[in-house]
């Protein structure tokens, strides 16, 4: 991640992005204050190598890696590329190369909170179908698979049993993912029926979301436009099959224990994730809280000032406008 004292040779912020809505907040907030950025679509987007001045004061990197459930495949896998030549040109991004290396494998986010110390539900790495109901054996049932390269919770299957999984392996049915790689993972009961997202901006606590699970749900992501639908199918919630369909479950402001927020900084700081999510359940057998995902891509949850009490695309401005040197240049 390199830093506002990095080269930023413009007056201006990009803004690099691919899901059709969830930054429209984002561009409405830089709108009203006058803040000059450009959108970057990332499945339209090209550089040259050989260029080596950036012409931006700060690139905000907001790729997602659910882009392939909406048809994008490749700008995932272009994107760890654009990111690279950013960081060996020096200029100034916010969550850069070095955080999406984490939004971009799950893989790697365990190793990350297995350096912290810090609980996660215990998981094995396969790259073949038929590595799963061998791994399998050393967990506790139920299980999921899990896609290396996740987003909304796609693709996401739960086994209750070792004669399940070894029957869908077995039938070729099991779906690895986009890069080929998945985790056999035990499914951990989650207190409440609810977990908890703790957002982060800045290396400081943000604000933090409840959202509760409907009956049989695996899909723990609690964003709003989390939940793609099937293809050609329109939601309850009014969304197309462009993965803009709504969770449709209650959400609600919440307050963690000190101890999961002083966490969740520590996770973010080692991540080199200026803004991004923690999420986490407390298990059900014993009462402890785990770690499950971490996430370099916050869309902030809707309706905001009723739900936490405030509107956090402000503060979002704020902080990229400092992050570009650019807080003078701009009014509030």
């Amino acid at each position: 991640m390199t830093g506002r004292n990095q080269q930023a040779s413009g007056r201006s912020i990009a803004v690099f992005y691919e899901h059709p809505e969830w930054f429209k907040p984002l561009f409405a907030e830089l709108d009203r204050r006058g803040v000059n950025y450009d959108p970057l679509l990332a499945h339209d987007h090209s550089f040259n190598p050989d260029e080596r001045d950036c012409p931006y004061a700060l690139i905000v990197n907001r790729m997602s890696p659910s882009a392939y459930t909406r048809g994008h495949t490749q700008a995932i896998f272009y994107t760890l590329q654009y990111l690279a030549y950013l960081k060996e040109i020096g200029a100034n991004v916010l969550n850069g190369y070095d955080a999406y290396v984490y939004e971009f494998s799950k893989a790697q986010q365990l190793g990350l909170l297995h350096r912290l110390g810090l609980r996660y539900p215990r998981a094995r790495v396969i790259n073949d179908p038929s590595q799963a109901p061998t791994v399998a054996k050393e967990l506790t049932f139920p299980v999921i698979l899990k896609p290396n390269i996740g987003g909304a919770g796609a693709k996401i299957v739960k086994f209750d049993s070792l004669d399940e999984l070894r029957d869908v392996a077995e039938r070729g049915e099991l779906d690895l993912g986009i890069d080929h790689t998945a985790l056999v993972q035990e499914y951990l009961p989650a207190e409440g029926d609810s977990i908890v997202r703790v957002e982060i901006l800045g290396g400081e606590y943000l604000y933090a979301i409840r959202l509760f699970l409907s009956p049989g749900e695996f899909n723990l992501c609690p964003a709003d436009y989390c939940q793609p639908p099937d293809p050609g199918q329109q939601s309850s919630a009014g969304g197309l099959a462009d993965g803009v369909s709504g969770r449709g479950v209650p959400v609600e402001g919440f307050t963690p224990p000190a101890h999961v927020i002083a966490d969740a900084k520590r996770i973010m700081t080692a991540a080199n994730i200026e803004v991004g999510g923690v999420e986490y359940l407390v298990n059900a057998r014993d009462g402890q809280v785990f770690y499950y995902d971490i996430n370099a891509l916050s869309n902030f949850v809707a309706d905001a000032p009723q739900v936490v009490g405030f509107d956090p695309f402000p503060r979002l401005v704020d902080y990229l406008l400092d992050r570009a040197g650019l807080t003078e240049l701009v009014g509030a």
